[in-house]
Formats: C-alpha cells, sequence, structure tokens
C-alpha cells in the first residue's frame, strides 16, 4: 500500500527549488501556499514578489517536477499568485499605499525617456500589476498623447483621479491645461505642482508608480526627489558619446540625492535592416559601457521600430499594438527584470544585485 502524501513531504520537495533572482528557496521565501492534497493529486499556490517575474514559467516547470518525484503523486496544478513587497519607504504626501516609486529620467531630451516609461508601465499593468504612471515632465508633457488620453475623469471632491489607459493609472499637466498652452514656471511653482500630483491624486493602493521625469538635473527632478522617497531610478540613454555623457550627469544626480540606481537603459540601440543585419545609427555598446563604468546594472536595449513612433503619436504604445515585435519584447524583458530588481531590493537586498534576464 502507498504511503499517503504529505504536506512535509511537499515543502521538503519545494525546498530545493530556488529563486534565481533572491537566491533561496522557495519554502525559506516563504512562497509556497495553500497545499491541497486530493488522493494522488497534489495543488499549491506559489506566491510570488511580482507579477511580472521573469522567472514565473521557470518556477512554475520546477516546482511541478520536484513535486511529482515523490512517491504516488500523479498530477501537480501549480496556481501562480503575487504579492508586491513594499520598499518600507514613508511616503507622506500620499494618502493611499505606493509600495514601490521609480523615476526614469535622463540627462538630455530626445532619448525616448517617455516612450520607455509608458511602455514599461503597461507592460508591468499587462502582467497583473497596479500601476500608476505620474508625468512629472511639466514642460513637455506628451504621455496624455502616447496612451490616447484626452481628459480625466470628474474629481471627488477635492481630490483629482487620474485617468486609465490599457490598466495604467496616469496623471499629467497635459491634461491640466489648454492645448498648446506654455507653461512658464519657476522653481516653486514646479514644486507645488509635483506635491499636487502626489497629494491631490486618488491613486488607490499601487505596486508600481512609474514616475517621468524632465530631462536634464533641474528642479522637477529636485523637488521629485525631496518630496517622494524613491525605491530607485533608472536612466535612459542613447549609445552615442554625447548622449553618455549627458546620462552620467543624471545618475550623479540620483547619487547626490542618495537616490539608488536601479540600472541603464539603452534606446535605439540599432536598426534591424531587411537582410537581418543591424545599423548603428547611434554608435553601438554606449549604454553597456557606461554601467560598466558606473557599476551599475544594464537593463537591456531596446531597438529602433518606426512603430514605437507611430504607436506614440496614435496612443497605442508598442506593447499594445505590436507586442511581439523585436521593440515590445525587449520593453517587456525590461520591465521584468526592473520589476526583480524592485523587488530584490524591498525584500532587503542590494540594489547593485545584477538581475539575470532570461534567454
Amino acid at each position: 500500500m502507498t504511503n499517503p502524501i504529505s504536506k512535509e513531504a511537499i515543502l521538503q520537495a519545494l525546498s530545493q527549488v530556488q529563486e534565481p533572482d533572491l537566491g533561496q528557496d522557495l519554502v525559506t521565501l516563504n512562497m509556497v501556499k495553500d497545499i491541497e492534497i486530493n488522493g494522488e493529486d497534489v495543488l499549491f499556490t506559489l506566491m510570488l514578489t511580482t507579477p511580472a517575474c521573469p522567472f514565473r514559467a521557470k518556477l512554475e516547470r520546477d516546482s511541478k517536477e520536484a513535486v511529482m518525484k515523490i512517491e504516488g503523486v500523479k498530477s501537480v496544478s501549480v496556481k501562480m499568485d503575487s504579492d508586491v513587497p513594499n520598499d518600507g519607504r514613508m511616503r507622506g504626501l500620499v494618502n493611499t499605499p505606493i509600495r514601490n516609486a521609480i523615476a526614469i529620467g535622463s540627462g538630455k531630451g530626445g532619448v525616448g525617456k517617455s516612450t520607455v516609461s509608458v511602455n514599461i508601465a503597461v507592460a508591468l499593468a499587462q502582467s497583473g500589476a497596479r500601476v500608476g504612471l505620474m508625468d512629472a515632465d511639466i514642460y513637455g508633457p506628451n504621455t496624455p498623447t502616447m496612451l490616447g488620453v484626452e481628459k480625466l475623469p470628474p474629481p471627488q471632491g477635492p481630490r483629482l483621479i487620474p485617468a486609465e489607459a490599457y490598466g495604467v493609472k496616469m496623471i499629467s499637466m497635459g491634461m491640466l491645461v489648454k492645448p498648446g498652452q506654455p507653461l512658464i514656471w519657476r522653481g516653486p511653482m514646479l514644486n507645488s505642482a509635483i506635491r499636487q500630483f502626489l497629494s491631490d491624486v486618488e491613486w488607490g493602493e499601487l505596486d508600481y508608480l512609474i514616475i517621468d521625469l524632465p530631462p536634464g538635473t533641474g528642479d522637477a527632478s529636485l523637488s521629485l526627489a525631496q518630496a517622494l522617497p524613491l525605491s530607485g531610478a533608472v536612466i535612459v540613454t542613447l549609445p552615442q558619446l554625447v548622449s553618455l555623457e549627458d546620462a552620467g550627469r543624471g545618475l550623479n544626480m540620483f547619487k547626490t540625492l542618495e537616490v539608488p540606481i536601479l540600472g541603464i537603459i539603452e534606446n535605439m540601440s540599432y536598426l534591424e535592416l531587411p537582410d537581418g543585419t543591424h545599423m548603428d545609427i547611434f554608435g553601438t555598446g554606449g549604454g553597456e559601457h557606461l554601467a560598466q563604468l558606473t557599476n551599475t546594472s544594464f537593463l537591456g536595449k531596446i531597438p529602433i521600430d518606426q512603430n514605437v513612433r507611430i504607436g506614440g503619436d496614435t496612443g497605442k504604445p508598442i506593447v499594445i499594438s505590436h507586442p511581439n515585435s523585436e521593440v515590445a519584447l525587449a520593453l517587456r524583458e525590461i520591465a521584468e527584470g526592473l520589476a526583480a530588481k524592485v523587488s530584490v531590493a524591498a525584500l532587503g537586498g542590494k540594489n547593485d544585485i545584477p538581475i539575470n534576464i532570461v534567454e
């Protein structure tokens, strides 16, 4: 007669499965929940630290294989769920919990920072995360166009309700002023606007708040870092030397403000030609070189694709309009790596831990 399957045997089997980013086994990390044994059938839940986990499929596969080795087990069902950890920072201006706040910046304009911010936010929302996008580029707010949003919902009392597109909650000065109206503001007015985006907007509980910063190292970036404790910052650059020099200044600004640097993204890395070869329009390898020089994680390369521009103009981010394109796959992989890195940091790891991208 076969011995009955026990929860202890299941936990013992799953203690042999490692979470690659966190470097510990699933049982030690308390990721195994709700074990059920129905005769020869085993069911349990794996509680990931982010729904955008880059190792989601691997962990599900490895868990099933480990439990199937137990004598008497005929089938294994794994439910994948997630609980995004809070980075532990106090955000007094925000009335509802924002578990992680990630600023995306650059040292100069024209590098596609807003495009990257929008697509990362949408990719995280597609994975099942609760995501907000704050357009802190007060002078050049263009995320409403990129997300196809024209106006905010009616306010609830004194509080603004963020617009929503593709599962992302979004606020932008572009929806609060008349089209084409220039904002000729000095530092104190910028500071006030950014604080209002935090304190007067009904964000609800968020797993990630993505902040699209204006280019450069001016008042808006300083005000944000002072008003909202950040989980970390991401620097977007082009491969060319001039862009790298500016990106380095942006990176050093965050270090001076004691904001952790989560990594560097190289945008417009290359153009794929019809014959499959790559044309390096803006040079090559610059982002990786900057990451090495500054001992910073390199989060990935994003190639050039005209559909990125078309999607931005028509309000359909490329992860929506062309989800299987090389650009969309690169952006989704970057979003997953960034989410994993934030989870590592929130659970007590170091911000300079490299993230292993799934091949």
